[in-house]
Parts: C-alpha cells; structure tokens; sequence
C-alpha cells in the first residue's frame, strides 16, 4: 500500500499543471479605456460543447436503465424474467413523471436551510427557460441549461429505485412495488440529493457555485452519487430484504439464473453507460469529464479482474456471474471518486471493491438474508467502501480542476475520511429507516409480496399475464393449473407418456427439502436410483412426482428406494397414479 500512496503522489506532482487548463476558460480582463464591471457582474453565456456533452451523457445514463433491466433478468428464473425487467423499465414512467412535475424542485430548487429545495418555476419546469426573460437560462457553476442538468439529473432519479428491485426480486407484487419506487423517490432520494448535490450561485464570482444542502457544507464529497445513488439504493434494498418475507424455498432450494448471455450483456451496457454516469457528472466537456471517464474504466476492469482471480481461488473456477458483478463492483465504488482521483487510484479503489463485494456475497448464505441479486452485497457495500476510499485517495489537483477551489487536509476540523465517514452513514442511516417504514406501511395495507400461489406460478404470468420466453412450461414452474394454449396432436409423442407417482409418509415439507439436497452437486457421484429417476422427472407438486416417459413401475420403485435410503427410518411408499 506504501507504494501504491507513492505511485499516487508521484502522479498528482506530475499532473500538478492541469490544475491551471480551467484559466483559460475564464472571463477575459476588462480593457483599462473603459470602465470595467465588477466579476460578479459577469455572466456566464451557454457553451454549445458542454451541452452537447451532457445531451450524450443523459442518452448514456437512460441506456443504463434497459442495462440493468437485462442485467437482473438474465439473474432470475424463467418465470420471473419478464416481471423482473418491468420493476426496471416501469422506473422510466413513474419518477420520469415525478421528477418533472416536483422532484427536481425538491431536490434542486432554492435550498431552505440546506435541508430541502423548492422553487416554484421548478415546478412542472414551467419557468426554468424564461425566468428573468433569459431563454437559456443556466445551471449554477456551469454553462448548461438547466432543462438539460434537470434531464440529467432525472436519469439518477430513474435508475436508483430500480437498483432496490434488485434486493427484493421474484416475490413482490407489481402494484405495491410502484406505490414504493414513488413514495421513495419523495421521502429518500430528492432529500439526499439535495443534501449532496445542491448548490447556489457564488455571490462572489458569477461562473461558480457553492455548496447549499447540508451535507455539502459540510464537506462532503460525492462526485456521482456513490452517497446518493449507491448506499441509498443498497441500504434501502436491505431494510425491504429484512421486512419482507423470504422467497418460498429459499435457501433450501436451489435458484439458478436463467441466462448469463443476458446478464454479461446488461453488464456491458451497464459498463457503457456509466461512462455518462461519472463522465457527465462533470456537467461539461471538459478534462474533469475525461478524468472521470478513465478512472471509470481502470476501477471496472481492477474490480472485475479481482473479483475474478478470487473467485477463482476460493471455488475453483471463474464464472461469467462473477466477471459481471465484478464489473458492476468497480463502477459502483468509483462513481463518487471518479472526478477526484489519479487513475493509480481508480485502480486501488477497484481492486480493493472487487475482493471487497465478493467476500459480502459470499457471507449471504451464512448470515441467511434472501438478497435476491445481490443488490446490498454490489451497491450498498460497494458505495460505502468508495465513499470512505473517495477520501482516502482524492487528489487535490483534480479536486481543484472540479470544484475550482483547493483541497484542505480538514473540513470544519475534521479529517477527509472521517467527514466522509459521517456522510455515509447518514445516508445509512436515513434510507434504511425511511425504506423500514415505507415497506412495512405498504405490507400491511395492500400487501407488497406475492401469495405462494402466484410466486409459485412466476411474476410474469401472475403479474403480467405473459411470458419472457414462450419455450413451453419453465422446468422450474410447478403448475397450479392447466396451460391454455393448444398442443398438436403429437405432444407428447409416443413413447414419452405422462404419469405421477405418489408418495406416501414423510410430509410435503420433507420430501421437497430431501429432493433439493439429492439435486445438489458434491463429492460423491449421485447414486444409481437418482440417476435413474432424474431424466425422466419434469415437476414436484406436494407428494406428487410427475414424470413425462420411462417405466412407470420401474421409476416408481427406485424413486421409492431412494427416498427411502435418504430417509432412514421413515416409512415411504411410492405408487404410480392410477
């Protein structure tokens, strides 16, 4: 770790010079024959390439959103793929429509005591390109309309309530799970943005802007949104993972992902995205956005190959969920870090998130909470480690070139960690206290989770009346009740006829539990009555074993023997339906 410091050092000296590139951008001196205008007189005029930038960037960050959408459906069942993918995309719909009518006010309007925002012209952005009959009307500190910075910024907006389905995946109800992403976009994220990220015009030079929430005077920093974005998200995914019941089975059966094709691919887009996500938190085309954007991609790539290489050690073999999570790891930790440090620390902060988050995941089956996709695992963790290492490894050169001020080695008497520290478990503390309440509020008076009828039948036919892919029945479905659709007369064909063993004595409990510890993989080859049995079974609906070709008396027997031997010392009897 000493080198590393010392390799940091050595390459903030070196870039010590780009500090001074933002000189040039400033107002030229008044000429001496006429009188000159005090600075704060001075206004900032619209910059077509910062714009352009941030236009590109909004488009980046909204791709985000489909991204996650495959990245979590490619993580579920079959059944669940579909439902999945809507608790992201219908995020588009709701805070899209709530953060244009209030949400920006809240979150970036005039700030009253540094702890909410609200201007009226911000409500409906019925005013924000009129006011004062300036048709570009710009964002404090930046040369961009603030139409453009509030589109942005309702990207943020978008995607972080969809980062909590990611928690409480494949047993929610779609209904309850809108009401949620709302309320919780009013009561959590426009608040915490405020307290973040919000700012006023500098009184003192007319192109800058100061901190206004509370946090920001603070001191705190978060580039963008490791604080806002990440522990809320996470955070609030683990208090809805303790007030919600677990999924049914879990984490005795057996949950496997439906595609990793998918999920590599929302991963990538994901990678992809976030260049936006961190490059346009700049707000403008700039060298800042170029630091963010390369300490983006060396903390992805260190994370993935960490999580990877560890994986690999610890079980045997890489897996491509791994290389994704990994990813996703390093993205998450360097977002509030992005714009203030050396690629040596990107590269140290995503080494340290991919081994960091692996290690949270792998504690998930000990500490036996049913984080469906890992959510508090990748961004909880994840964004807490990169608001703790934002003050670890900030460079005060890029930290200059960002806020246009230097870096103290305190805020108000407090170190950088440690005022980094506060920041983060406020945002800790007050997402999973308000995620606590909502969640419950909304379980006890509609009922947030599925029945176990319609989880056992999958959230895309339960919810949305449709499937992800028409492949015919999922393996894993236990059908509550016939399909509708039409079979050709050859289905199934001949040789491959339908029937059910039922089995007598230990209770349904049992034998579903029995069942999944047979299908699990271990040190011994599976015994020659499973192998027998298993090819030729399709469902388990209570005692009832369906299966689908095979002898019916054969299979039946050593379906018998089986259960028997596993159950010593109960009685069971198998016997094909007549």
């Amino acid at each position: 770790m000493g080198r590393l410091l010392a390799g940091v050092a050595v390459i903030a000296i070196l870039l010590l010079p780009l500090s001074f590139a933002h000189a040039a951008d400033a107002p030229a001196p008044s000429t001496p024959d006429k009188p000159a205008d005090p600075p704060k007189e001075e206004k900032p005029t619209l910059d077509t390439g910062d714009t352009a930038w941030m236009l590109v960037s909004t488009g980046l960050v909204l791709l985000m959103v489909p991204g996650l959408a495959l990245f979590y459906g490619g993580m579920v069942r079959r059944k669940n793929i579909l439902g999945t993918m809507m608790h992201s995309m219908v995020a588009l719909a709701i805070i899209g429509i709530q953060w244009v009518l209030f949400g920006y006010a809240l979150a970036f309007g005039d700030s009253h005591g540094g702890w909410i925002g609200w201007s009226w012209d911000f409500l409906g952005l019925q005013d924000i390109l009129t006011k004062a009959n300036d048709a570009h009307r710009l964002f404090p500190g930046t040369k961009i309309p603030i139409i453009v910075h509030c589109m942005y910024q309702g990207m943020f907006a978008i995607i972080t309530p969809a980062l909590i389905s990611g928690a409480i995946a494949e047993r929610v109800r779609f209904g309850p799970y809108c009401l949620f992403i709302f309320l919780w976009a009013v009561l959590v994220y426009d608040p915490l943005a405020h307290w973040v990220w919000a700012v006023a015009p500098d009184p003192t030079h007319a192109d800058q802007a100061v901190p206004a929430g509370w946090l920001g005077k603070l001191g705190a920093i978060d580039f963008a949104g490791g604080t806002v974005v990440h522990i809320a998200a996470g955070l609030s995914g683990l208090a809805a993972i303790l007030v919600l019941r677990r999924r049914i089975g879990y984490p005795e059966h057996a949950m496997h992902p439906n595609s990793m094709v998918l999920t590599l691919t929302g991963a990538g887009i994901l990678w992809f995205g976030w260049f936006g996500f961190n490059g346009g938190s700049a707000l403008g085309a700039n060298g800042l956005a170029g630091a963010a954007l390369g300490a983006s991609q060396v903390a992805a790539a260190a994370a993935a190959l960490s999580w990877m290489l560890f994986e690999w050690l610890h079980r045997g073999k890489p897996t491509a969920l791994g290389i994704a999570s990994g990813i996703v790891a390093g993205l998450v930790a360097i977002t509030p870090a992005s714009g203030f440090v050396t690629p040596l620390g990107a590269l140290a902060i995503g080494l340290i998130a991919g081994v960091v988050c692996y290690v949270a995941v792998c504690l998930k089956p000990f500490i036996k909470y049913d984080d469906s996709l890992d959510a508090f695992g990748v961004h909880g963790v994840g964004g807490f480690l990169g608001a703790l290492l934002t003050g670890v490894f900030v460079s005060g050169v890029y930290f200059k070139a960002g806020s246009g001020s230097g870096l103290p080695d305190t805020y108000n008497d407090l170190p950088r960690p440690l005022i980094q520290l506060l920041a983060a478990s406020v945002a800790v503390a007050y997402s999973f206290v308000i995620t606590v309440v909502l969640a419950k509020g909304i379980d006890l008076l509609w009922g947030f989770c599925l029945d176990a009828k319609a989880e056992n039948e999958g959230l895309d036919r339960s919810e949305h009346g449709e499937v992800g892919f028409d492949l015919g029945p999922a393996l894993d479905i236990v059908a509550e009740r016939p399909l509708l659709e039409p079979r050709h007369a050859d289905v199934p064909p001949n040789g491959f006829k339908r029937f059910t063993v039922v089995v007598d004595g230990p209770s349904n409990e049992v034998l579903a539990k029995t069942w999944s510890e047979l299908c699990q993989a271990g040190p011994k080859p599976p015994v020659p009555e499973f192998r027998a049995v298993y090819p030729y079974l399709t469902t388990i609906k209570g005692n009832r074993f369906n299966f689908r070709g095979g002898d019916a008396t054969v299979l039946s027997g050593n379906l018998q023997r089986l259960l028997q031997d596993r159950l010593s010392g109960s009685s069971v009897k198998a016997r094909v339906e007549a």
